[in-house]
């Protein structure tokens, strides 16, 4: 009885397995029928299809970056005082503009006041120190001075010509003319000028604010020396080479291009495997905003690709298709991947196609529509 029921049940398997077969086989070719469509001759007349082959061409490939708009280190000033000092006054706010020459800020401070009187009298020491030592040069000369108060009074002039040296040059680190200054233009104030055309970006102080030697008052951006600093993932730094032309564009107004060029490609891979590419802006424009996100495309010269006029291919379903001709007036949708497009051809990739493969070249969308018709 065991064997008489194990033996129906082997039975009703194979015929089980045999219909499942046979429904798969139905399916592929009902999907091979959907992915068909069949023309009469005068359908093909009508439609003006053109067949032809793909061609093996050399093609323009396009690498995508991603970056930000950067000012470079000697472009981003920091504006310090080198003696402190109380703000009298400011009218500056980031996001303002500021020419070369122009006032950032007035500082005062009664050590100012106090290193002018001290370069004032080291000068007038050193006058007298000099007039001294041509006096005694002349007696020496005449032998009515000893040799050794002639060395004195010269290393007294020298000193003094030291001293005075000194406290010009932090006189001139302030911003003070020391050619200028004379006992009635003795100032308590010194003046912060902006050393460049540029943008404030940042302001750290205001009116009676006391700064001190170490404090940055204010941060100054050349903006005009703008550079983008794109990223590059390791597979695609031997795609670049200096010199290469990118066009970048912001996502909020990508139809908006610039023009740059690639200046310099770091050699070190940073934590996300990526090459930093610096590029040189060939035109400045003010909507470049330092901190600004951007994409950028670079062209680069690729190996022979399998290529088809646009016209060839069409999307549908969000897949892209080209049409191969499988004689008879039969056409069969071939699923492909896109590539670049150069020159009116498209570059194509798909195991079913190549060189040989006969396809529709042309009026392919009026083949599609007929498909998607015959299909409803």
């Amino acid at each position: 009885m065991r064997t008489y029921i194990t033996a129906i049940l082997g039975m009703l398997f194979i015929v089980s397995c045999k219909s499942d077969k046979k429904e798969q086989q139905n399916n592929a070719e009902a999907n091979k029928e959907e992915s068909s469509i069949q023309l009469t001759n005068e359908q093909v007349k009508n439609a003006e299809l053109v067949i032809g082959n793909p061609q093996e061409k050399d093609v323009k490939g396009i690498l995508s970056l991603q970056g930000t708009v950067t000012v470079p280190p000697k472009s981003v000033i920091s504006i310090s005082i080198p003696l402190g000092g109380y703000i009298k006054k400011t009218d500056l706010m980031a996001g303002m503009k500021v020419k070369k020459g122009q006032l950032l800020a007035v500082v005062e401070d009664m050590q100012y006041i106090q290193l002018q009187q001290d370069y004032l009298t080291a000068k007038e020491k050193f006058q007298l120190a000099q007039s001294e030592y041509n006096r005694q040069k002349e007696l020496n000369a005449k032998k009515a001075s000893s040799d050794k108060l002639f060395e004195q009074t010269a290393t007294e002039m020298q000193t003094q010509r030291i001293n005075m040296a000194s406290l010009a040059q932090k006189l001139t680190l302030l911003g003070i003319h020391v050619k200028t200054l004379t006992a009635s233009n003795i100032s308590k104030t010194v003046a912060i000028i902006s050393p460049i055309n540029g943008l404030v970006s940042k302001v750290n102080v205001n009116v009676g604010k006391y700064i001190s030697p170490t404090d940055m008052l204010f941060e100054l951006m050349e903006t005009s020396d703008i550079v983008l600093v794109m990223n590059a993932f390791e597979k695609d730094v031997h795609l670049l080479s200096i010199g290469q032309t990118v066009t970048a564009f912001a996502n909020s107004n990508p139809s908006k291009k610039y023009t740059a060029k690639i200046a310099y490609i770091n050699q070190s891979l940073n934590g996300d495997r990526a090459a930093e590419v610096v590029c040189k802006i060939n035109q400045y424009d003010s909507s470049l905003l330092p901190g600004l996100f951007i994409n950028a495309e670079v062209e680069f010269e690729n190996e022979k690709a399998l290529t088809v006029p646009e016209d060839a291919v069409v999307r549908w379903q969000g897949e892209f298709f080209v049409f191969s001709d499988t004689g008879n007036n039969n056409y069969k949708m071939v699923a492909v991947t896109p590539g670049t497009t150069n020159d009116g051809y498209r570059q194509i990739k798909s195991v079913l196609i190549n060189s040989s493969s006969k396809i529709v070249t042309k009026n392919a969308y009026t083949l599609l529509m007929t498909f998607m018709n015959s299909a409803e």
